[in-house]
């Protein structure tokens, strides 16, 4: 199914101070140079934010993650958990329209959302409010029909029960999810068969449905600020749980050698290698921050500077960044040494990107005129054109 951006965007887009704090959290999960590894987590955050993920949202979140747009884009079109087009500002019904539900009555469903929000799926209701679509297996095929609403399960519909909840929804009035037929969980429709004297005991309404009534928020999109803010991975002293430990992890004990290989042992010696002789913690540290300045610019040469954008792995935000540093043009890039590249991962956000998009070995294909087939493409679908 072909996927697009929806056609009317938004201007710009900005996460609340609480969702931006909570999104920077999530990126100290991942070592460094790895936090696009939370690009479905925080864009997962901004559609809870805004309701569907905008085109602002989308660079937005790549300029935070160092990604290009077109990636981020592949991640919002391929899981259709995204929403690309606006959705109901109270809330998005999906009904489950695969086998089981479509048997039990599905297509009624379908029915009551095409009367009551809109005769077509993913249209917004004349007032906003409301927006629909049909969705594969959910997978609550003993509660069939059903429909996701929210974060929430509601089962065992009738046309007469939908009707009435998006009715209760549109007036403000709190609903309950799980099952609307009376039944408890997944038990038959016919009462149990065994375990009947806990039937006798049990509360009102199973776990999830009864956090979700206490909390009152089954179709409430997360704001942010519900709770504190909880990165357990981090230390008291700042430090990430196995990333930024000041100490070297100790070696795991020495398991004993069989006793074969103990014989086979002393006849052989040991040859010393320089690879396998560990490196002093002084060394490895010098190592590691070595740095050389590169050759900077105070401005373009001719005041044209080189369209970086067509790097792999830099965006708008990040060509500023190296402009700002002094580099405006392919040839600049392609000279860094070592020592230089050091230099410079050092003053960028995220750290390992020159080597992880490799653009030394691009820059210096640009710079003779060649064209990369990153540069290619971007040129073809316009995206980085050079805009200066």
């Amino acid at each position: 199914m072909l996927r697009r951006l929806h056609s009317e965007q938004p201007e710009s887009f900005a996460f609340t101070p609480a969702n931006q704090a909570w999104a920077e959290a999530q990126m100290t999960k991942y070592p460094e140079g790895r936090q696009a590894s939370a690009v479905i987590p925080i864009l997962w955050r901004a559609q809870e934010q805004e309701g569907w993920v905008t085109k602002p949202a989308l660079e937005y979140v790549a300029d935070m993650l160092g990604m290009a747009y077109i990636r981020v884009l592949e991640v919002a079109s391929f899981y259709f958990m995204f929403q690309l087009q606006p959705t109901g500002s109270v809330a998005h019904v999906q009904i489950c329209g695969t086998t089981s539900c479509m048997i039990c009555g599905a297509e009624d469903l379908i029915a009551v959302c095409r009367e009551k929000i809109a005769p077509k799926a993913h249209m917004l209701s004349a007032d906003g409010k409301f927006s629909w679509e049909e969705v594969e297996c959910l997978g609550s095929c003993t509660n069939a029909p059903m429909a996701q609403i929210g974060k929430d399960y509601f089962e065992d519909l009738t046309t007469e029960s939908l009707a009435k909840l998006l009715d209760d929804l549109a007036a403000g009035k709190p609903v309950v999810p799980g099952p609307q037929n009376g039944r408890y969980a997944a038990e038959p429709k016919s009462g149990l068969t065994s375990l009947a004297d806990y039937d006798a005991g049990k509360p009102q309404y199973n776990a999830s449905v009864a956090l979700a009534t206490e909390l009152g928020d089954s179709v409430k999109r997360i704001q942010g600020d519900e709770v504190p803010l909880l990165t357990p991975w981090i230390g008291k002293d700042g430090k990430v749980a196995g990333r930024d430990a000041a100490a070297p992890t100790p070696p795991a004990p020495e398991r004993p050698m069989p006793a074969v290989k103990q014989a086979a042992a002393k006849k052989a010696p040991l040859k010393k290698s320089a690879a396998a002789t560990p490196a002093q913690p002084e060394a490895a540290a010098a190592a590691v921050t070595e740095e050389e300045a590169p050759e900077t610019l105070t401005a373009a040469r001719g005041g044209q500077a080189d369209n970086l954008k067509l790097l792999k792995g830099v965006g708008p935000k990040l060509e500023e960044t190296l402009n700002e540093l002094g580099f405006f043009h392919f040839d600049q890039i392609a000279k860094w040494t070592e020592a230089e590249v050091a230099w410079v991962d050092a003053r960028l956000k995220f750290k390992g990107r020159i080597e992880r998009d490799g653009w030394i070995a691009q820059a210096a294909q640009l710079a003779a005129g060649e064209e990369t087939e990153f540069a290619k493409t971007a040129k073809k679908d316009g995206r980085y054109d050079d805009d200066k």
